[in-house]
């Protein structure tokens, strides 16, 4: 896959001919009212799955290479998962004991990780799960967590992001009774509606091409919206109410989605589930690995376009990284007549409760100069340990003149503070990646409970996948009682 430097040759004309400034003004993309809209928004299918004689769910993956038809030409090479691109979207349950047979029909090595998934760290599909050519893996859990909408990926040391940008990625919704006993909407592809959005450049020849913008400083961006690998997608709306379940799949570009019209729509999870209550709001910012539930109103006869608006984090060279660019996302045309309820409840999850708790330790990470505290990513070297049934204070802080965001893979996170406030309604929910703006200290609550290994670690990292490859991302270990820190399968102990 080719990759590049600046909006492809015609930035670099621009630089040799008409200097920085030149370049600099032409960084900016804008869409809104170009798209056609002229293809209907692929849905991801369900995932199928087997019920062994031990009662536990089987899924068959297959992680294989392809090519797809974005548009009117040649065909895109791709990778997927049971398809060319992206992959189905897995559903299980709260309670339910699951099991993949991941087969990797690539001619190189890569993984899946569970992002937003508690589950054991030998089963997580980090940087030491993965699965070599021709091979297949087989992971098992039990599901423990709350209904959300979570997502898989790669998760490969220094090749994260040409994997994720080759197609590999899709959902995983969880769901449990109190998700369930709501009358939110719910039917799968109707009113219920995945979105994964994401920004892909092609080349001459309608290849992939991974663009970094020059004197940038987040990695690839793309210059056209792709959702559910739909480009300029339309949706046929048959309800009152539309829930649109957001992920921000790409690697480095900071949506600000919001609807043409600026109508209010209501916020009702976050990444690890349910708010206490909707929150109404016209504007929401999503970071690379971010979801977002909302709940969107639609009027009889109507058409509008969700949109991605400029952002106000990107600092001086922002526009260089897609600050200031719009873009139209995907056209919702509401039928004659819309069927169902138009009100959101009241009343929805239970806020996240670890303020009040004990804290057994408070660790500061800075992260700057795609470094976390001074050091790179080492796979042969664990951080640190946190100790099982306790909760832990991570004060995290962005001392870089650019935007990073913070995953930290096994848990759900509550964001105490921000800059010694209350966070605003979109981070009071749990959360597992939050965006990071320069300067700004986050304060965030950790609770590690179940699963313990000295020795298999979970990662801490910037989720812009270019800073991740670079060696942004650290490793710790959950500790069981009298257990200390360990050494990761295959390496000596770091010095």
């Amino acid at each position: 896959m080719l990759k590049a430097f600046g909006w492809g040759i015609g930035g670099a004309v621009a630089l040799g001919g008409g200097g920085f400034g030149a370049y600099y003004l032409s960084a900016k993309r804008d869409t809104v009212g170009k798209i056609a809209f002229d293809t209907a928004l692929s849905i991801p299918a369900l995932a199928e799955s087997r019920t062994d004689a031990s009662g536990t769910r089987v899924f068959t993956l297959d992680i294989q290479p392809g090519e797809t038809r974005f548009k009117a030409g040649k065909a895109t090479r791709t990778w997927g998962v049971n398809g060319t691109y992206l992959g189905p979207t897995i559903r299980a349950r709260r309670g339910e004991r699951i099991e993949f047979a991941v087969h990797n029909g690539l001619d190189e090595e890569t993984s899946l990780h569970w992002h937003g998934m508690h589950l054991p760290a030998v089963m997580d599909g980090g940087p030491h799960q993965t699965i070599a050519a021709g091979a297949t893996w087989e992971p098992r859990w039990t599901i423990d967590q709350a209904a959300a909408t979570l997502w898989y990926h790669p998760h490969v040391h220094g090749a994260t992001a040409d994997h994720m940008y080759r197609g590999l990625a899709g959902l995983f919704i969880v769901d449990d009774d109190r998700v369930e006993a709501l009358n939110l909407p719910s039917d799968y592809g109707v009113d219920d509606v995945p979105m994964i959005v994401q920004d892909r450049a092609f080349d001459g020849d309608q290849q992939f091409e991974q663009r970094e913008p020059l004197a940038g400083s987040l990695g690839v961006i793309g210059d056209e919206i792709l959702v559910n690998g739909t480009i300029g997608p339309y949706f046929d709306v048959t309800t009152r109410l539309v829930r649109l379940r957001l992920l921000n799949g790409s690697h480095a570009r900071l949506y600000h989605f919001g609807f043409s019209d600026d109508r209010r729509f209501s916020l009702v999870a976050t990444d690890g589930g349910l708010l206490a209550a909707p929150w109404e709001t016209d504007r929401l910012y999503l970071s690379p690995g971010e979801r977002a539930e909302i709940v969107v109103a639609f009027e009889p006869g109507e058409r509008v376009e969700l949109r991605s608006y400029p952002a106000e984090h990107g600092g001086v060279l922002g526009r260089l990284d897609g600050f200031d660019d719009r873009f139209d996302i995907c056209q919702f045309r509401a039928a004659d007549s819309l069927s169902g309820d138009a009100a959101v409840p009241a009343v929805l999850g239970v806020a996240p409760d670890l303020a009040a708790r004990p804290v057994a330790q408070e660790r500061s990470f800075v992260l700057a100069s795609n470094r976390i505290n001074g050091r790179s990513m080492a796979m042969d070297r664990i951080d640190f340990g946190v100790r099982e049934g306790t909760v832990e204070v991570w004060e995290v802080t962005n001392d870089n003149g650019y935007v990073h965001n913070f995953h930290v893979h096994d848990v759900q996170f509550q964001v105490l503070t921000v800059d010694g406030r209350a966070p605003e309604p979109p981070l009071r929910g749990w959360k597992d990646t939050v965006l990071l703006v320069q300067g700004k200290r986050y304060r965030l609550a950790l609770r590690f409970r179940d699963h313990t290994d000295p020795n298999m670690p979970y990662m801490y990292h910037c989720h812009l996948l270019a800073h991740e490859d670079d060696g942004m991302m650290g490793q710790f270990v959950v500790l069981g009682e009298g257990e200390q820190v360990g050494v990761p399968p295959g390496h000596h102990r770091h010095p």
